[in-house]
């Protein structure tokens, strides 16, 4: 699979894009004036403990408090003593007031931005990444990434770290630390253990609430994370990122630094494989497949759902031949949009129903197969009785429908509006109310161009009875800026 990494930076954002064999799978943003949190490391105040949710509001310095609930405390971390009143390593849930309290002083770090209402998503489970290593500062154990399969490999990274690591962390191996050398695995130990020596030098130093370190910007986070042996080449439009991230992978993963290309071509950099039409693709509901079915899409506060349909799709044999094809066909194109679109949390899935189990059991392959790509951790369960499938997926940072739209002004994101002929039905009732609250002597009514057309249209007959009925005469005004569900009814 030929796959390739673009980056298009400019003053106000960067934009990163993931590109295999052609075909834009994922899309990254990070907007100057607007960075995100994940990853960064603070030392917060605890402001407010509520017993009732076990959880916690701490200040970290931002426009919201963050949330910290307590299955995300390891330990009490009270950084103006030295107590620890919570050493115990049972499995049992603790009381959140015997871990922290208000006005305390914690160090933590951001596992979810800050996502609509919501502020940031805490915890004291400390956890800083390199290119092969996540340190963890509080644990001893050394871990490893389960899509590392070969238990020969495993154990060998095991014994690497074991035998070089200092035995006060303890480590998770990441996927691209398969076949890496031992010269490199140490290499990350001993940069991560300067790291958080750095921060713990600077949790000293910083008052709360503080920043003690902050994660890499997007385009390097994206060189720590993606960039490997299958990555083609990373082709970037700026010179000063591309001397920045050139320098980077010569310091990280020096054997990949000829994949590193400065871009200079006339055209812009996402004009080459039509990612912009991709990204403004991503961004609306309906999502066409090559057969002829479609899929809807709709992100809400609480889950996304996934509508599958067979459209114009009429297939060659039986129906549920034709409903199975386009459910394998959508079970890739979703996997696909989950990652395009950075889809989190909880997503319900709405294929065609099935009878087949055999087909069922084709589809739900076809889709695990379809997520092996996706860097971030998902969860499915069976196709159940209704030809629903439940699924989750990892969720750190904002979708790409919220980091670039907001609410529709006139339907307040419900996806909505009123009709023309509800909203004349409004003003009739709002005219009658105020003539007989007033004494008034004719009413002007300010609307939308297609409720004056409507008024004076199809509810023509209705205006005119009800002028009738209050003894007062009734002006009509458009105003081209008003919305269809907007209106003034003006007593003169």
């Amino acid at each position: 699979m030929r796959e390739e990494i673009l980056i298009n930076v400019t003053p106000q954002e960067t934009r990163v894009s993931v590109v295999e064999n052609g075909v834009l799978q994922e899309v990254h943003l990070e907007r100057t004036a607007n960075r995100g949190v994940a990853g960064n490391i603070y030392k917060g105040i605890v402001t407010r403990v509520m017993p009732g949710m076990q959880a916690a509001f701490v200040d970290i310095g931002l426009d919201k408090a963050a949330f910290l609930h307590a299955a995300d405390i390891f330990m009490e971390q009270d950084l103006d003593s030295a107590s620890e009143k919570n050493s115990d390593d049972s499995d049992e849930p603790q009381d959140i007031t015997n871990l922290i309290r208000a006005g305390q002083k914690i160090l933590v770090q951001v596992i979810k931005d800050p996502i609509s209402s919501k502020g940031a998503r805490l915890t004291t489970h400390i956890t800083i990444p390199s290119r092969y290593l996540v340190l963890m500062p509080d644990h001893k154990h050394v871990g490893v990434s389960q899509r590392i399969e070969e238990e020969e490999e495993r154990l060998r990274l095991k014994k690497i770290l074991q035998e070089s690591s200092n035995e006060e962390y303890g480590y998770i191996v990441r996927t691209a630390a398969e076949k890496a050398e031992a010269e490199e695995l140490t290499r990350d130990s001993l940069f991560l253990q300067k790291l958080w020596a750095e921060i713990q030098l600077q949790k000293k130093k910083v008052k709360s609430p503080g920043l003690l370190h902050e994660d890499l910007p997007l385009e390097l986070r994206i060189m720590r994370d993606l960039l490997a042996e299958d990555i083609e080449r990373v082709r970037i439009d700026d010179e000063v990122t591309f001397n920045q991230v050139n320098k980077f992978v010569k310091k990280f993963t020096p054997a990949l630094t000829q994949r590193i290309e400065a871009y200079n071509g006339e055209r812009p950099i996402f004009d080459l494989y039509n990612i912009e039409e991709e990204i403004h693709k991503a961004l609306e509901r309906k999502v066409q497949l090559k057969s002829g079915g479609y899929l809807v899409v709709d992100q809400t506060e609480a889950m996304t759902t996934i509508d599958v349909n067979t459209g114009a799709f009429v297939g060659h044999k039986t129906l549920e031949e034709t409903i199975f094809r386009t459910n394998l066909e959508a079970a890739n194109a979703l996997a696909r949009q989950l990652r395009l679109r950075n889809l989190g949390g909880i997503i319900i899935v709405d294929f065609i129903d099935m009878q087949d189990a055999e087909h069922k059991r084709q589809v739900l392959r076809t889709l695990e197969k379809a997520l092996d790509r996706d860097h971030v951790k998902t969860q499915i369960t069976e196709v159940s009785s209704l030809g629903l499938v439940e699924m989750t997926r990892k969720r750190t940072r904002e979708s790409l429908e919220q980091l670039m739209c907001e609410p529709c002004q006139y339907c307040n994101g419900r996806g909505f509006i009123k009709t023309a002929v509800t909203i004349c039905y409004e003003i009739f009732r709002e005219i009658s109310r105020s003539s007989r609250a007033y004494d008034v002597q004719k009413l002007l009514v300010l609307a939308s161009e297609d409720v004056v057309e409507c008024m004076l249209d199809e509810e023509a007959s209705g205006l005119a009875e009800l002028e009738d009925a209050i003894g007062k005469p009734i002006r009509l005004q458009a105003e081209p800026l008003y919305g269809t569900d907007q209106y003034d009814v003006v007593l003169i």
